[in-house]
């Protein structure tokens, strides 16, 4: 029987369905002894890659195979394969709630009235006497999404945003044509500045590589309306963290929230935390029962196939 190497969650009847036709190694102690491993949020490394014997096959539990050391796996003969799309709905869902936490002050209103946010340096709120002054939101029907990045969950943010709240979509991509943007009811732009200066509510919908670390920072930031919003919910390492912090602690634009960060997992010791303006989450975005069965089926059924194992069909499990 084939063995995988699984130390962390997936969904239940995922895990119900590998258990069903392979040996499932749950400790380190025996990681040398898979076929095949199921990877959610650990690094694969090439010290990691050294210790197995007979590993095939690596599946990622989602979209980014950012956390594999590729070359190191080609080089030991691993084949990598993600399963992508298949949480797309469930994080474009997230970034429309970021959207309206920002714009609406929710997140704020619940810190201000249970009290448990001290005044920041954005400002604070400690000698504010009309509550619902500076609880004053942002409506956004007719404003403008700008995505950075025009992938499916870009593409599904859009939808949401233009069918729901009646937003123009303009976006920016380096493999953005101009018929794939007619299509999409996208106004494409010719650079990612433009965006970040038309915008009023900007996604971040970059897969993170050595092109696009760091690719968003201190000169994009700038560009911003005051009034304007920035939400990432793809990778932290995308943006400059440190230049977002500066321009929120001074108000250069409205707010912040990002659900993913270049250290995770995320800690109130975050400096972006003690932004009134900023709204942080624990990357959650496809942390849904929908997209967790979705995905895990996905990167199981992937696992099984390439490890050559003999499974009836799993599409009514």
């Amino acid at each position: 029987m084939k063995k995988v190497f699984l130390c962390e969650f997936i969904h239940p009847d995922a895990y119900a369905y590998l258990k069903k036709y392979v040996e499932i190694i749950p400790v380190w102690d025996r990681f040398s002894e898979a076929d095949g491993l199921i990877d959610r949020n650990f690094k694969i490394t090439e010290e990691l890659l050294q210790t197995t014997h007979q590993l095939k096959v690596i599946g990622v539990h989602g979209t980014g195979t950012d956390d594999v050391d590729l070359e190191a796996a080609k080089r030991h003969g691993v084949e990598v394969f993600s399963v992508p799309h298949q949480n797309a709905q469930s994080v474009a869902e997230m970034n429309v709630a970021l959207m309206l936490a920002l714009g609406r002050k929710v997140v704020l209103a619940d810190r201000m009235i249970v009290g448990n946010r001290k005044p920041s340096e954005a400002g604070g709120y400690a000698n504010k006497t009309n509550l619902f002054a500076e609880l004053q939101g942002t409506e956004f029907s007719g404003k403008t999404l700008g995505l950075i990045g025009v992938g499916e969950i870009s593409k599904r943010t859009a939808n949401i945003c233009r069918y729901g709240f009646g937003m123009n979509v303009i976006g920016w991509s380096r493999h953005l044509s101009d018929e794939d943007a007619d299509v999409l009811g996208i106004t494409k732009m010719e650079s990612m500045d433009d965006v970040f200066e038309q915008a009023d509510v900007i996604v971040i919908g970059l897969a993170l590589d050595n092109s696009t670390r760091g690719i968003v920072g201190r000169a994009q930031f700038e560009k911003m309306k005051p009034t304007a919003f920035l939400i990432n919910s793809t990778r932290g390492a995308v943006l400059d963290e440190d230049a977002l912090y500066d321009v929120l602690r001074n108000g250069k634009i409205a707010g912040a929230a990002c659900d993913v960060f270049v250290k995770e997992p995320l800690t109130l010791e975050h400096k972006l935390m003690t932004l009134s303006n900023f709204v942080g989450t624990p990357h959650l975005g496809a942390n849904t029962d929908d997209a967790l069965r979705r995905v895990g089926m996905a990167v199981v059924k992937g696992v099984l196939e390439r490890l050559g194992v003999m499974t009836e069909d799993a599409d009514n499990q």
